[in-house]
């Protein structure tokens, strides 16, 4: 009685939506409630989809297949065995009358059909047996099985008010207490205030300044407490550790279950609101705590990228305003410095002038200067910024969604172990060794396929660009670096989107030949070779060049060879940074434009115009036919929920892009963030009208996704030290300017890092066709590498600049790591986990928790008191009884 009336005492806010989870006999169910009023205090029509009387909604929707019309469909199994009795004597009847005996079937294809029927008849049974435990549970079922969807029927589900009140009774309620007003309230309402422009109009307006007291109590039904606000009741659960709806989807007994779509659209999916805070509180309430946190994650690394973003762009216009002061670029594209290179390949290449290099080495300064080690610096610490910032931000979310006491049970065993273990086909000693077996060959397979087709694009590099030098065409022969990179980042591009989605389903499959028992061992093994898969696919090409490539070249006169005559690729002058950028910059922006954004949005419209083109109905017909069709109906032809899976694999791989390798591109963080502000608005699109409502299901964070970024945030800082060190000429300048340079200044740098080399020194068959390509004889020639000179008594050996460079580079590498992670570690022991205000109005409860302990021993202590007091000849007095009331 007191939570009917605190119900209707609420500010009703028609278009919040709660769930409950009700369980009868071994099955699971959810129902999300799109209104709380009570029966007698409704007036008028409900808003949404309703039963035929238009008053009860439809809170659950569950479809099965209709083989025949209802008129002369057969009955449930519980009448099989009567049939196939009274069979039985119509034909011995027959038999022994001397009447004609029945026709012959063949035995195999009777008892084919046989075996059909029985098993149509046994999901009848278990159909009817389900429905007949909601109805015991007080829920009321309505069937349609019209003709509007042939084949498909579908069972509405509404849940009564009183069956809410009983329930809730039984969970018991979180009561507002007390009211607390302190400066972080009053600071929190003062930027609520600011803000109010950016925040949606779906929510209504909250009292504020208020906290509440938690009455738990551990039942044998109930695991999780219900918690009501101050105008809004948050979740309902009452769960049963062996209850499964999934087990009767899995065995066929229904296609589907789903709650109906109803709002969210113009306040949430919308591109027009792209520059709003989401309402991932209202989120939440309609889709549950495990997508609420999704979203919520997803926006707060959203917010996160801001400051990163702007501080990249602030080094890449500090780039692009001390390139003309850069002087090593300032020598090579200097004239006068008449510097002949060896060849870039064998026979087909000549000699060339470094100054043709000038454009390559001036791009290459606007990633490669004294600012990237900054920002590099600065986006260790940002990643444990957002790490931080997120912990806090899911320790208010888990409060306010009460959520600081959840517990995860252990799971539930999965419909398909379930239907392994009833057809006795899950084996240890026959199904073990396939599993091993299947993981050590398809595994390290997809892992060696990524890696081959690594050396696949190198000797494509390779023969492309012999070819663009053998060619006649001079625009072909100008532009070959810009063609080479430019097709090469294509073609990684291309392979990479395919390949993801073949990984994808390996991934799958290898975690479906193990069988995991629950659905949360599922999701992780799924998650962790899904992850190592398209991980290993994205950043394959990218470790290559920022690692591999110019690193085993060998010199002029003896060059190291794969395949034959396939020489390996060298870095530009100017290193190989510029690559590595151009490289990261296509794979980034095409996986976010084309994988993430125009497959989100291309896949659902093809398969609408598929559909429509195999319908017999025009355009017009179509969309007649449309406006029949009733809210279940439409959402039966809604694409199923898939998982989060896909969301966060496609946010982690971007947060590897922005982290990594974010030396070599400071723009990445800008463009996650104009991606993510799409992508927030695309997913939530998708989510309300693309894919069937999820079952709300609850969670107390993100899961094993928090560990794949930790991990990546920890490798970022280790990545970025070699790409510093080894990639780009940072090191080698600091050591030319303050160990060789004879004033200070980077003046003569580009001469001290080129060797010479002799062509009479050539290999047979190695010298170029053309050797008079630049209208001269050329006898020496330079490369970039530090060997000894031609005069001296070891020429071509590893000089002691070299030797030199290496040490300061490793030393560059320990120093930058160590000193980057302790920072890192002191920011997360500096900022707390639990905001302030929590932990004080947790603090609070728990003393007022306390206080209700001591009162209730006080009132107990002073009965006994009294009890010991009474005399023995005085009749006892009874406590009087309190009868909850009923809803």
């Amino acid at each position: 009685g007191q939570v009917q009336s605190h119900f209707l005492k609420m500010k009703y806010n028609p278009c919040v939506i709660y769930t409950i989870l009700i369980c009868k006999n071994k099955h699971l169910f959810y129902f999300p409630l799109n209104s709380l009023k009570s029966d007698e205090a409704a007036s008028g029509p409900k808003q949404g989809p309703t039963f035929q009387d238009g008053q009860r909604r439809v809170d659950y929707v569950l479809t099965y297949h209709v083989q025949k019309p209802q008129s002369v469909r057969r009955k449930t199994s519980r009448f099989a065995d009567y049939r196939i009795l009274r069979s039985l004597r119509r034909s011995l009847s027959t038999m022994r009358s001397g009447g004609t005996p029945p026709s012959k079937e063949d035995p195999e294809i009777a008892a084919h059909k046989h075996r059909l029927d029985y098993h149509e008849d046994d999901k009848r049974f278990r159909q009817t047996e389900f429905e007949d435990n909601l109805r015991e549970v007080g829920l009321e079922l309505e069937k349609d099985e019209g003709n509007k969807i042939p084949g498909i029927g579908f069972l509405k589900i509404h849940a009564p008010w009183n069956v809410l009140c009983r329930e809730a009774e039984f969970m018991k309620l979180k009561m507002p207490t007390k009211k607390v007003c302190n400066v972080v309230e009053r600071i929190n309402l003062f930027i609520h205030k600011v803000t109010a422009p950016l925040h949606p109009k779906v929510e209504p307006n909250r009292p504020q300044n208020k906290y509440f007291l938690l009455k738990r109590t551990r039942c044998t039904k109930a695991k999780y407490t219900m918690g009501m606000g101050v105008n809004d009741i948050c979740l309902i659960f009452l769960d049963c550790t062996t209850c499964r709806i999934t087990s009767l989807l899995g065995n066929g007994v229904y296609t589907a279950a789903y709650p109906l779509h109803d709002i969210l659209y113009e306040e949430w999916a919308s591109y027009s609101v792209f520059y709003k805070y989401q309402p991932i509180g209202l989120i939440r309430k309609y889709f549950g705590e495990k997508i609420g946190l999704y979203f919520a994650w997803l926006g707060v690394y959203t917010q996160m990228l801001i400051p990163a973003a702007i501080v990249g762009v602030i080094v890449f216009l500090y780039g692009c305003a001390t390139v003309d002061n850069d002087i090593p670029s300032m020598e090579i594209c200097d004239p006068r410095n008449n510097i002949t290179m060896c060849p870039l390949c064998d026979r087909a290449c000549s000699y060339w002038k470094l100054k043709t290099a000038c454009g390559t080495a001036r791009a290459s300064h606007l990633f490669d200067n004294p600012a990237t080690v900054f920002f590099s610096i600065f986006m260790a610490l940002w990643a444990t910024m957002f790490m931080e910032h997120w912990k806090r931000r899911q320790m208010r979310l888990n409060y306010i969604w009460d959520l600081t006491g959840f517990e995860e049970e252990e799971d539930h065993h999965r419909a398909e172990y379930e239907i392994q273990v009833m057809q006795k086909t899950l084996k240890k000693q026959d199904m073990s060794p396939k599993v091993v077996k299947g993981f050590l060959l398809s595994f390290p397979l997809q892992i060696g396929v990524t890696f081959a087709v690594v050396f696949g694009v190198i000797l494509y590099r390779i023969s492309i660009r012999a070819a663009l030098h053998m060619s006649s065409n001079p625009t072909a022969r100008s532009n070959i670096r810009a063609t080479v990179k430019g097709t090469a980042a294509v073609i990684n591009l291309v392979i990479i989107i395919i390949m993801d989605e073949v990984y994808g389903a390996v991934a799958r499959w290898l975690t479906l030949l193990e069988v995991p028992k629950t659905d949360k061992s599922f999701e992780e093994r799924l998650i962790i070779k899904t992850f190592v898969l398209k991980f290993a696919n994205a950043f394959s090409p990218i470790v290559y060049l920022a690692f591999f490539r110019g690193r085993m070249v060998g010199r002029p006169g003896d060059y190291v060879y794969v395949i034959g005559s396939y020489r390996m690729e060298e870095c530009a002058h100017a290193g190989c940074l510029m690559e590595l950028c151009i490289q990261l910059c296509i794979t980034m922006l095409g996986k976010q434009l084309i994988q993430n954004n125009l497959f989100e949005i291309g896949i659902p419209k093809i398969k609408k115009l598929i559909r429509r083109r195999k319908s017999d109905m025009d355009s017009q017909q179509q969309e007649d036919y449309n406006m029949t069709l009733e809210r279940h109906e439409k959402d039966h032809f809604l694409g199923p929920f898939v998982g989060l899976s896909p969301e966060y694999m496609e946010m982690i791989i971007q947060f590897g892009m922005v982290t990594l390798f974010v030396a070599s591109f400071p723009l990445a963080p800008l463009f996650a963030l104009l991606n993510n502000i799409i992508e927030i608005r695309l997913d939530a699109k998708k989510f309300v009208t693309e894919v069937r409502r999820p079952i709300a299901a609850r969670a107390k964070d993100i899961g094993i996704w928090y560990n794949l970024l930790r991990g990546l945030s920890k490798v970022a800082v280790i990545v970025n030290a070699f790409v510093i060190s080894f990639t780009s000429d940072f090191i080698p300048r600091l050591v030319y300017q303050y160990m060789y340079s004879p004033d200070g200044s980077m003046h003569g740098f580009v001469n001290h890092t080129l060797s010479y080399f002799n062509v009479s020194d050539f290999q047979p068959g190695t010298a170029p066709l053309q050797p008079m390509h630049l209208g001269y004889e050329v006898q020496i020639c330079r490369y970039k590498d530090y060997r000894e000179t031609l005069w001296s008594n070891t020429p071509y050996d590893l000089s002691k600049e070299f030797w030199a460079i290496l040490a300061c580079r490793l030393a560059f590498v320990i120093v930058f790591q160590n000193v980057v992670m302790l920072m890192s570690d002191f920011v997360d022991w500096l900022i707390p986990d639990i905001p302030k205000d929590i932990s004080l109005q947790i603090h609070k409860e728990k003393i007022l928790m306390v206080e209700l302990f001591m009162k209730e021993e006080e009132g107990k202590k002073l009965l006994r008191d009294n009890h010991t007091n009474q005399s023995p000849f005085q009749p006892r007095s009874r406590p009087a009884s309190h009868t909850p009331s009923k809803c």
